[in-house]
């Protein structure tokens, strides 16, 4: 028996690779299907099986296109409706993989047909089970993306109770959660940095499985919830319908471009230049009206957050070489319209004696000294969960998720300093603003993690906040 986790940080994602006696299945396979054929021909092994949790909201599965590649047949949970073939499984139903076997448990709340998969070994023992989004390592799935018609998100939370109580709360202790995501995820509020636990642990610390009525487990499970990114309902619709092959994606995507054919494809388009490169490297140099969001953070989700249309066409400026795995993690969250790059990166743009803008960068130090030498505006763009556990008095929560509901409030001729928790969205949100016109904005470098080293008066969500208003 063979169960490898393949978890991809920048998604906070975890699909799942399980092989026995010759035969393999893969639960929640990501855009790109490579990884998974590779393992299965290395092992000598036939793809059987592909297991869907649910229909996935923060992510485009793999599962059309891996389908096609390897002949294996998609499995989804009971009242799943899809547009391509697939097998949808009863509650309980059972499969076969080698010696193992995979159980259907039919667990509703994150959505309608969220189904957990319980793995049992050759000695007829319960190993594990695939969660999906219904148990999380410290959390539960948030239950209020599937609201429909009459069904609230208070009906879908005690479903959720029930799916816990009555189908994985009576496993036993040592059975090993694997769950679809980790921290960082948008999926749940408060998940663990761990990506698998027991059972009987979970049971002792996760908040959510020590509920004891369902009227609490309701209560707590949708306390806070901010609204999903916006991109979540347009993944999980394109996950029901099937997608475009990654192959055809990469085709059009992998087109390198002089300086001036990119230039000229972005007036005629009216692409997003969407520069990829390291905040601080994008600060002191980028083509005017680009945005940055570095490949090195949580990339693809910030995309889906501030990038409204899925269709939008897309220019790259990437570090260079690293213009396949920017188009591979764009269409791991529906983006598949990347038009092109800009062969040579930035320094071919510089090269050809192209217009550049740059953004001030200063340290928390300067950040101080200019607060104490006067009122200035700033604006903290981190979660409202971030800002009200600790900010500065006198900075405006502004947070990066919600830019394009709060731009409208800035005036372009102000200044404003921005910072977050250590200056990745804080660049974001910049360049954002530059591109809209507000020429005056300053990233503190570091963000609050190096403020806090400074001697600026810091408050907490109990005290009254003397934030200034834009």
């Amino acid at each position: 028996m063979r169960i490898e986790q393949i978890y991809t940080g920048c998604l906070a994602e975890a699909a799942y690779y399980i092989e026995s006696e010759g035969e393999a299945a893969i639960v929640d396979p990501l855009r790109e299907v490579a990884t998974y054929l590779k393992k299965a021909e290395k092992a000598g092994a036939t793809i059987k099986y592909i297991f869907e949790t649910h229909f996935h909201a923060d992510f485009v599965s793999g599962h059309v296109d891996l389908a096609e590649k390897s002949g294996a047949e998609i499995i989804y949970g009971p009242t799943a409706k899809t547009e391509f073939k697939a097998h949808i499984a009863k509650d309980g139903e059972q499969f076969k993989i080698g010696n193992l076997t995979i159980t259907a448990l039919h667990t509703p709340g994150h959505t309608l047909e969220s189904t957990t998969y319980l793995l049992t070994d050759e000695n007829g023992k319960d190993h594990c089970i695939f969660s999906g989004d219904t148990l999380f390592i410290g959390d539960v799935g948030r239950p209020d993306l599937a609201q429909k018609g009459n069904l609230t998100m208070n009906d879908l939370a005690g479903m959720l109770y029930d799916s816990l109580n009555e189908k994985i709360k009576p496993l036993a202790d040592d059975v090993i959660v694997y769950p679809a995501h980790g921290a960082g995820s948008a999926c749940g509020k408060s998940m663990s940095k761990e990506t698998f636990d027991t059972l009987g642990h979970q049971k002792q610390v996760n908040y959510a499985l020590k509920a004891e009525t369902k009227e609490q487990f309701i209560a707590e499970v949708t306390e806070g919830i901010l609204p999903p990114p916006q991109y979540f309902a347009k993944n999980a619709a394109i996950n029901k319908g099937g997608v475009e092959s990654i192959d055809d994606i990469y085709e059009k995507g992998l087109n390198a471009l002089t300086p001036q054919q990119f230039e000229d494809l972005a007036n005629q388009t009216g692409a997003v230049m969407l520069d990829t490169r390291d905040p601080q490297v994008f600060a002191k140099g980028f083509i005017p009206n680009s945005i940055n969001i570095g490949l090195n953070g949580q990339f693809a989700p910030w995309v889906g957050a501030l990038i409204s249309d899925l269709q939008q066409p897309i220019l790259l400026i990437t570090d260079q070489g690293k213009e396949q795995e920017t188009i591979t993690r764009l269409t791991r969250v529906g983006y598949d319209n990347t038009i092109g790059y800009l062969d040579g990166s930035f320094e071919r743009w510089i090269d050809a004696g192209k217009e550049i803008d740059t953004i001030e960068t200063i340290s928390a130090d300067a950040f101080e000294a200019a607060a104490s030498n006067g009122e200035i505006t700033a604006l903290d763009v981190r979660k409202p969960g971030e800002y009200e556990a600790e900010h500065l008095e006198f900075t405006l929560s502004r947070p990066l998720d919600f830019i394009n509901d709060w731009t409208g409030e800035i005036d372009p001729k102000a200044t404003y300093y921005i910072h977050c928790a250590g200056g990745y969205r804080s660049m974001i949100a910049a360049s954002i603003l530059k591109s809209r016109g507000v020429e005056n904005v300053i990233d503190v470098a570091g963000g609050y993690g190096a403020i806090k080293n400074t001697g600026l008066k810091r408050t907490d969500f109990s005290c009254p906040s003397k934030a200034m208003k834009v």
